[in-house]
């Protein structure tokens, strides 16, 4: 492994002259993640530009080797493009269940040097250093040891950003991969921010960088030429984020693991369609795959949300409250269907999910709600979606697929 030193000169200060202790942030970002798993799954990819994505006409770039970034392919990229751009790359299907598997040793490794991690994907995360170094040392040193930790468990690498905020750890992150560390001191924050793009800040798209270039703001030090108030009267809430980045950053903390507040599935299609029989099967699927997450998750949910995307990408969204709270597919199911059946679509539809919300913790037994009409049907269902989890668990999703899905 051959991380390098991106700090400033002068190393990590933690306290200004001031006597203020300024707070230690590492955003940690795993390298082409999907790709570098399926290299360490198969050795022979290595070298070989690995494109990992959706495998129909519509499917999307999920994750891009290095090699494969030299032909201009990224992530989000559609397939049949990654493939016009590169076609010597090799192409394949996304596992995500093996990406969770390896991403639970990262967070792993991370929580063993602080309880202040914040999971924000599955190949990424923050952690708050503030405080540790009378364990691991110096900011730099923790680092570079959650790298070490990372490498021995996983054969992987990853690149950290290590600032005073969430923001500034995240954009050091970039400035270096692979296998980087880079280091903004307290000391040097001001003079980085001045000279950042505002294009590098994260959240900020091509048009808003348009916009502020009209105003002539191209970097982070020329926000200071601007009145406040202008700012915000301007860009309203996006003004204020702005203020915030150029006096420092951000100072929202590093959050542990906070529940979900609604958990949904979605499928974009090969090809619109109007069928109204086939978007009752993609329904199905999506109910079970949310209701196996919810009961994994260990939720109920009072909200069921249909999600319709029309071929003119016009979205529709359809939610109805039910009394009792569910984490069955079956109900679920049902109730997207109702929701469908209310909809006149006057166009074909190119994507469908469905989702639910208002969720809360199942209670300790797991049993359904007591005195409830259709309660013999709920325990035998709820008998077969467990079982059905099993099955899945033991063998994979392909293991098992209801009779109506194989259409």
């Amino acid at each position: 492994m051959n991380g390098s030193d991106n700090g400033r000169a002068g190393g990590w200060d933690a306290s200004s002259s001031g006597g203020h202790r300024h707070r230690v942030i590492a955003h940690i970002d795993m390298d082409a993640f999907y790709a570098s798993v399926e290299r360490l799954d198969n050795p022979e990819l290595e070298g070989k530009p690995v494109i990992v994505g959706g495998g129909s006409k519509r499917g999307v770039v999920s994750a891009a080797s290095y090699e494969a970034r030299r032909f201009g392919v990224h992530s989000a990229m559609p397939i049949f493009r990654a493939k016009r751009l590169c076609p010597q790359g090799v192409f394949l299907p996304v596992r995500m269940q093996r990406y969770v598997e390896l991403s639970r040793v990262v967070m792993k490794c991370l929580e063993g040097f602080s309880p202040l991690v914040e999971q924000v994907s599955v190949d990424e995360a923050y952690i708050d250093l503030t405080g540790t170094e009378g364990l691991f040392g110096p900011p730099e040193e923790a680092a570079r040891g959650i790298k070490r930790c990372i490498h021995e468990e996983t054969s992987l690498t990853c690149s950290i950003g290590l600032s005073t905020s969430k923001l500034l750890a995240k954009i050091a992150s970039d400035m270096d991969k692979p296998d980087g560390l880079t280091v903004i001191p307290p000391g040097e924050v001001a003079a980085f921010l001045h000279g950042l793009p505002i294009g590098k800040v994260p959240g900020i798209g091509k048009k808003s960088e348009e916009e502020l270039k009209k105003l002539g703001i191209a970097l982070i030090g020329d926000l200071r030429s601007f009145d406040g108030e202008f700012l915000v009267g301007r860009f309203g809430r996006f003004g204020e984020r702005l203020l915030r980045i150029a006096k420092g950053g951000s100072d929202s903390p590093v959050v542990p693991y906070t529940a979900p507040k609604s958990i949904s599935g979605e499928v974009t299609l090969e090809e619109d369609t109007d069928g109204r029989a086939l978007i009752k099967r993609i329904l199905l699927a999506q109910s079970d795959r949310v209701a196996r997450r919810l009961r994994k998750q260990g939720f109920l949910g009072r909200t069921v949300t249909l999600k319709l995307k029309t071929a003119d990408f016009r979205t529709i969204t359809r939610s109805s409250t039910l009394e009792s709270p569910v984490h069955l597919a079956d109900a679920i199911y049902r109730e997207a269907v109702e929701l469908l059946d209310a909809e006149r679509l006057k166009q074909k539809v190119r994507l469908v999910g469905v989702g639910v919300g208002k969720l809360e913790p199942a209670d300790e037994s797991g049993q359904l709600p007591l005195f409830r009409e259709g309660r013999a049907r709920d325990e035998k269902m709820e008998r077969a979606e467990r079982a059905m989890d099993e099955i899945i668990d033991r063998f994979g999703h392909g293991a098992l697929k209801r009779g109506s899905q194989l259409e």
